[in-house]
């Protein structure tokens, strides 16, 4: 009797064993490279898509890469392109031209034409250009969020913001450039430091005006058609936590939705790297975030 409860409960831990390997295996996907997005496409102007296998009316992500608008690429995903298809989506992931070799506003220009071929043909990879989520960490933070604000980009393009079904900016420090530049100066005449050679100031084109137009929060406003927001952001970063509770207090006053979460025991590299991994609770809040958003 005592064998056959042992043989049993073998038999059991091996089933359980099987269906768990077989939950966690990863779906498969088709990835092209380097699709270009403009005509004629200049050498950042590309992309690279994701698609699950047989993909057919998928909700997208368009994810924008960071590294201060001078450095990055769209090659930089780690987990989530997989994490993303796992769960039924196509990945989007976008280069853009840098500083200095244009101004902020060009890079701008980029990611509202990079979303306009996505709107155009990620049909043909299986994505529904209707619902796309829109992305992004550090520069590719303060670039979704202000994509997703300020309508005039996707309006010049053809397009407005009703096909954004989500933003998730992922701690960005920009969404307010006047309150960054001013904070980080301050923090540098009262230290004693010298004044950075190529901050904030100059990379957003050191005048006021352009300053307050490349931030997000300048154009919240209500019955614009702005998507529900998570902004993700390192908890006990005290720039990038004023900065997103700062964005999100915007949203909020304008009757959008928006969820702010700080996550703890990490660090501006970390809270991206660790995007997509089954364990990390940004991720957690994000998947939440994202099937709450589809649902409208």
């Amino acid at each position: 009797m005592a064998r056959i409860s042992k043989r049993v409960a073998d038999l059991t831990f091996m089933c359980t064993l099987f269906l768990s390997i077989a939950q966690t295996q990863s779906a498969e996907f088709v990835l092209k490279r380097d699709i270009p997005y403009a005509e004629p496409a200049l050498e950042r102007q590309v992309l690279d898509v994701y698609s699950p296998v047989n993909a057919k009316d998928l909700p997208v992500v368009f994810w924008i890469h960071g590294g201060g608008w001078q450095t990055g690429n769209k090659t930089e995903v780690q987990s989530k392109p997989q994490a993303f298809v796992d769960r039924g989506f196509v990945f989007v992931a976008t280069n853009y031209r840098l500083l200095p070799t244009v101004e902020m506003g060009a890079i701008n220009r980029d990611i509202a034409k990079s979303i306009h071929w996505v709107h155009d043909h990620i049909a043909e990879y299986g994505g529904d250009p209707k619902r796309i989520l829109v992305m992004g960490h550090s520069a590719g933070a303060q670039l979704a969020a202000l994509i997703c604000t300020d309508d005039r980009y996707l309006k010049a393009e053809g397009l407005s913001l009703s096909m954004i079904k989500g933003c998730v900016p992922v701690d960005g420090d920009t969404y307010d450039v006047p309150a960054i530049i001013t904070t980080a100066e301050t923090r540098r005449t009262v230290h004693g430091q010298p004044q950075a050679k190529f901050g904030h100031r100059e990379k957003f084109g050191n005048d006021p005006e352009k300053h307050r137009d490349f931030s997000a929060v300048t154009h919240v406003a209500k019955d614009k058609g702005i998507p529900p927001f998570l902004i993700l952001y390192v908890n006990d970063h005290p720039d990038n936590s004023a900065q997103a509770q700062r964005l999100g207090n915007v949203l909020k006053e304008a009757g959008i939705p928006t969820k702010v979460f700080g996550a703890v025991e990490t660090n501006h590299s970390r809270i991206n790297n660790n995007l997509g991994n089954a364990d990390d609770p940004s991720t957690k809040a994000l998947f939440d975030f994202v099937a709450e958003a589809l649902k409208k």
